[in-house]
């Protein structure tokens, strides 16, 4: 929008320029004419008046005059008589006696008008101003005389003065340039402020703005009502949280109580059809809880974040050893491929631990049983670090790949997760200003990347 009002500004000025400069320019080429035809029509008239005795009387005319004027002025003197037989050429190589009857300014100019104008000159390369003048007496014309000058200082002086506009254009356009994007700067600068706002709003920061005092009226009015939908979505997002953390939480312990009831039932059930009724309760039940401990898990993640810098290396590497006697129960091998040096990452507290967790867990049950491998990769980099989770079992497809992060979806129906893991993940490197990428494997599998800033080690 800044750039827009100061294209605007400047294309009004140009107009402006045009329309004041162009006529100038015109007006002073035309008047620097002029005053040269008017000048060198006076010198014209003189010499004919100086020339008129000798045309008379057919007396031999002495060249003098006419020389000294070309000396002086560079200007060519033609003097004719009445049949335009010149008898004085002040041009070098030109003799008397040459006949100017077919030009047209000596035609004109024998009839006893004046002629003038401008013409180019091949010979000569240039562009001649010609002003010639009846010889006359009495009502009688007796000859006539050219002056031919050369406009080359005239131009000069015409193309000078068109520098000179164009110079002044563009100062004025620079300085238009820099008070118009002023002048856009302080009209746009609320409506910044509002897009910075409704950015920060997208991104789930929904703390209000300050007023801007200088802003119009409907611009104020309008940040009022974002900053009164900011704090209600925020109050309604907060509300809902806190619903998900508080239910998940005190669903916990009653699941638990069920749980050992239902294992009290089984053991003093003898017969083995109700044994096994009681047991697909109790699974159900132990999925029930780890659904609403991953619940209460996405709650936390999706809280405003509390960010902190921790080692990543140690902290793969401490999450490997835990998950290693896991690994090792379901025939499954945990490797480690991690640099020596401290990689500090930034991430939510507690939240790197969960991540890993979460991937480890998933790569683990992804892997075929006996004979699955969980490789997990520490790469640093510039800006940011990668933690990378790759497992050799079946993988998933394109379009599984793109649901993989839908909350409560599952790639495998047979599997007794709650389909929570991968969006807890994102939430967690998200609001940590890391990412997730979900790629395929060789020869078979899927590696998951976990990228997190890098930060100074504390």
């Amino acid at each position: 929008m800044t750039r827009r009002l100061v294209v605007s500004y400047l294309i009004v000025t140009v107009f402006v320029l045009v329309i004041l400069e162009v006529p100038l320019g015109i007006v002073y080429q035309q008047r620097e004419t002029d005053q040269l035809t008017n000048d060198v029509e006076r010198d014209a008239s003189v010499l004919a008046t100086i020339y008129e005795e000798v045309l008379e009387n057919n007396l031999t005319a002495d060249p003098t005059v006419a020389d000294d004027y070309t000396r002086r002025t560079g200007a060519r003197v033609v003097v004719v008589d009445v049949d335009g037989i010149s008898i004085v050429d002040t041009a070098a190589n030109f003799d008397a006696n040459r006949d100017f009857s077919t030009r047209e300014e000596f035609v004109i100019a024998l009839t006893g008008s004046r002629a003038s104008g401008t013409r180019r000159s091949d010979t000569l390369n240039t562009d001649l101003l010609y002003v010639a003048v009846p010889v006359a007496s009495g009502g009688d014309i007796w000859g006539a005389v050219r002056v031919t000058l050369d406009t080359e200082e005239v131009n000069e002086r015409v193309q000078r003065f068109w520098v000179g506009l164009v110079l002044v254009a563009l100062v004025i356009l620079a300085i238009m340039t820099g008070v118009g994007w002023t002048l856009a700067r302080s009209v746009t600068r609320p409506v910044r402020r509002l897009q910075q706002a409704a950015n920060r709003f997208a991104q789930g920061e929904l703390s209000a703005t300050e007023p801007e005092g200088n802003a119009p009226p409907e611009l104020r009015e309008l940040e009022d009502s974002l900053n009164t939908m900011a704090a209600r979505l925020d109050a309604m997002l907060g509300q809902q949280r806190s619903f998900v953390a508080d239910a998940s939480h005190q669903l916990r312990t009653p699941l638990t109580a069920i749980r050992l009831r239902l294992e009290n039932l089984q053991s003093a059930t003898p017969d083995e059809a109700g044994q096994r009724e009681i047991e697909a309760s109790i699974s159900e039940t132990t999925r029930l809880s780890e659904l609403v401990d991953d619940l209460l898990a996405l709650a936390r993640a999706e809280r405003p974040p509390q960010l902190t810098s921790v080692d990543l290396v140690q902290t793969v590497a401490e999450r490997v050893e835990l998950w290693t006697a896991v690994a090792d129960d379901t025939g499954v091998a945990l490797e480690l491929d991690a640099p020596a040096e401290e990689l500090p990452v930034t991430c939510v507290d507690g939240g790197l631990e969960q991540i890993l967790d979460n991937l480890i867990d998933n790569a683990i049950h992804a892997a075929p049983s006996p004979g699955g491998e969980v490789q997990l990769t520490v790469s640093a980099g510039s800006a940011t670090h990668e933690v990378i989770v790759a497992d050799n079992g079946p993988g998933l497809d394109d379009s599984q790949k793109q649901r993989a992060f839908d909350r409560f979806w599952r790639g495998r129906t047979d599997s007794s997760g709650t389909g929570l893991g991968l969006p807890i993940v994102l939430s967690l490197a998200e609001s940590a200003g890391g990412t997730v990428t979900i790629t395929d494997n060789e020869p078979t599998g899927l590696r998951v990347a976990v990228e997190l800033p890098s930060s100074k080690a504390g």
